[in-house]
């Protein structure tokens, strides 16, 4: 699980401590938005009351902002990728050993794969980084 992380997503995660006053797991894009990962005791004051440490990110960095729990082993991973994914719906996640199938109906399968299958390959890092996944379907 060695999550790589550039010079733009330590900042991202300094200002996250400094707004929230939490120290966030990690830090990753999808579908540019900036997502971060806290442990699950932490979800509530990262958030803020009345979302307003999200608010206050996003209109500093200008993104979409997304706070989710900090996955703890495989078994995490369906919540994991639902949260990330939101608003999309998920009919299905199977993992079948080092390859991951999410089933979404059709508007929402277009939805996950993106432009010239840029969210499929977002996706596909975030998983192989975390869980060690090598092969995301969408089905």
């Amino acid at each position: 699980m060695g999550k790589t992380l550039d010079m733009q997503l330590i900042r991202y995660i300094n200002l996250f401590e400094k707004v929230s006053g939490i120290r966030p797991k990690s830090c990753f894009i999808y579908n540019s938005s900036i997502v971060f990962t806290v442990v699950p005791r932490q979800i509530s004051r990262a958030i803020g009351e009345n979302g307003k440490n999200v608010k206050k990110l996003v209109k500093i960095l200008g993104k979409k902002v997304k706070i989710v729990v900090e996955p703890r082993s495989i078994e995490d991973i369906e919540n994991f990728i639902t949260s990330i994914v939101h608003p999309v719906k998920v009919n299905e996640i199977k993992v079948n050993g080092e390859e991951v199938i999410i089933n979404a109906g059709r508007q929402n399968k277009a939805l996950l794969i993106g432009r010239n299958k840029s969210r499929l390959e977002e996706m596909q890092k975030i998983l192989e980084e975390y869980f060690g996944i090598e092969k995301v379907k969408i089905a």
